[in-house]
């Protein structure tokens, strides 16, 4: 075993240790298992969310696209910071209710809102559906790094079933509270690791970030401008609504905000998580610097610039540590998003199916459900393929979906009712597969349309049918009366 290897094989079994300890002395039943027993403050949910934004997209989907795509990756820090500003009012919203109602996950908000069993499945596939390709780019992510920084001692399928075997293995054991102390360490790595990289490679090869932007200008200068067409203004800018809009609505985001002892934490980190990001930058100075140290890497080999240039850079112990960091970046996040949709699964699906189904079988159930996705999204992580930061849009793409019917939710006369929100939400979501799925944009039916209308994201333009939809069918269906849905949400306060 080499040296950059066996640092990375430590980090892995210490994140297994703290994530398996961390339910030490808890009653680990469903509301500790699903948010904490909404008891974190706020260090835990700034970890917790922070996760969300360092995960292996951005450790290498973003040096990837600053490398392969240039200026185009710059929606990524920018969709981010709207999003926080964003939450400064509706996090606090969303933990309200969910406090004052008993609820420990996202179907269950949308079932509570709108009085619908229906609608809690619905939001529950739709959550599945946009959560499997974001554990994909950690797992997938994950091999990379892995086979990468151990110098092809293992291979990418390899360690991406051995991270799936880590991840799944702590989640069953302590739920969010294994994600939580997990976080802890990766964040200190990461902090780390992105600000030396950033800042040494830059001078070490050119001097300085200047001169590094200055050499890119001379080899590719169409590098630091958005495109003409493709990835072009249109859409950056639609792009960036669409994450913006997105970024609470994953189910990670809901649980993360359900585990918050209190409103005043969440405003908290709605202040301070966007000057952590600004740490993003540094990602893409390493993913500029390659373009200029080692070019020649084509598509999704794109994500292998950090990586790459490390190895070149650097020992292989400096390597391995680099090598962990990424390793913590894929298990934090996954942790998060595998919890958090198989407690939805159970909450919308198994408790419908099992109405007096006790909180220990649910729990069972969330447990199940969390190595049935796992498994799910191994066996498209080990068949897919695509660079992470296309998947990573699809994602959003998908969920945004939910948009409209949660934004209107906010109003004490809220005009949408169960019907409209559905209808809306299943219309956006075909829209979104089915562009996806054939690689169909406007111009596959108007050829003639401009580039301009032609680049806007097609989540975006999959938004807003889905909020025309939803506007009509809620008010042809406004005199059909609406019965009340006997819920089986059990209050947990």
């Amino acid at each position: 075993m080499n040296i950059s290897l066996f640092i990375i094989f430590i980090f892995l079994i210490l994140a297994l240790y703290l994530g398996i300890s961390a339910s030490k002395g808890k009653n680990m039943n469903l509301q500790q298992f699903a948010v904490g027993g909404r008891s974190f403050g706020a260090l835990f949910v700034f970890l917790l969310i922070a996760g969300e934004v360092y995960t292996t997209f951005t450790f290498l989907g973003g040096s990837g696209w600053a490398y392969s795509k240039g200026a185009a990756a710059y929606y990524v820090p920018t969709y981010i910071f709207l999003a926080y500003v964003l939450s400064y009012w509706i996090a606090p919203k969303i933990w309200r209710y969910g406090k004052e109602n008993g609820i420990l996950s996202q179907p269950d908000y949308f079932a509570a809102k709108y009085d619908s069993r229906t609608m809690g499945i619905i939001v529950a596939i739709v959550g599945s559906l946009a959560i499997i390709p974001y554990i994909c780019i950690q797992m997938k992510g994950l091999g990379i790094i892995v086979s990468e920084a151990s110098y092809g001692a293992i291979s990418p399928v390899a360690a991406s079933v051995i991270g799936a075997i880590v991840i799944t293995t702590y989640v069953i054991v302590s739920g969010i509270h294994g994600s939580a102390w997990t976080a802890v360490i990766k964040d200190i790595m990461i902090l780390g690791v992105v600000i030396f990289l950033g800042l040494y490679i830059p001078i070490h090869y050119f001097g300085g970030i200047q001169q590094m932007f200055e050499s890119v200008q001379s080899v590719k200068p169409e590098m630091l401008t958005l495109a003409g067409q493709g990835l072009s203004v249109p859409w950056f800018i639609s792009t960036i609504l669409l994450n913006a809009i997105g970024f609470y609505l994953l189910p990670t985001s809901f649980t993360v905000v359900f585990s918050a002892n209190g409103e005043k934490a969440l405003r908290k980190n709605a202040i301070t998580l966007p000057l952590y990001t600004i740490l993003l930058l540094f990602v893409f100075f390493i993913g500029f610097s390659a373009i200029v140290q080692i070019p020649g890497l084509q598509g999704a080999a794109g994500d292998l610039s950090l990586l790459r240039l490390s190895i070149k850079t650097f020992d292989p112990w400096v390597v391995g540590i680099v090598g962990a960091a990424g390793l913590l970046t894929a298990l934090v996040p996954a942790s998060v998003m595998l919890m958090s949709a198989s407690v939805g699964l159970t909450k919308s699906f198994y408790k419908v199916i099992v109405p007096k189904a006790s909180e220990k079988q649910q729990l069972i159930a969330s447990k199940l459900f969390i190595i049935l996705l796992s498994l799910t999204a191994l066996i498209f992580t080990i068949s897919g393929g695509g660079a992470l930061a296309l998947l990573n849009i699809m994602s959003y793409s998908l969920i945004t979906q939910l948009a409209p019917a949660f934004f209107f939710s906010f109003s004490k006369n809220n005009f949408i009712n169960k019907y409209g929100a559905m209808t809306g939400i299943v219309t956006g979501v075909l829209i979104v597969l089915y562009a996806t799925i054939f690689n169909i944009k406007i111009a596959t039916f108007f050829p003639t349309v401009s580039h301009t209308i032609n680049d806007i994201s097609t989540g975006a333009i999959a938004l807003l049918i889905n909020i025309v939809i939803t506007i009509i069918v809620s008010i042809a269906t406004k005199n059909i009366p609406i019965e009340k849905e006997q819920l089986t949400q059990v209050k947990t306060s």
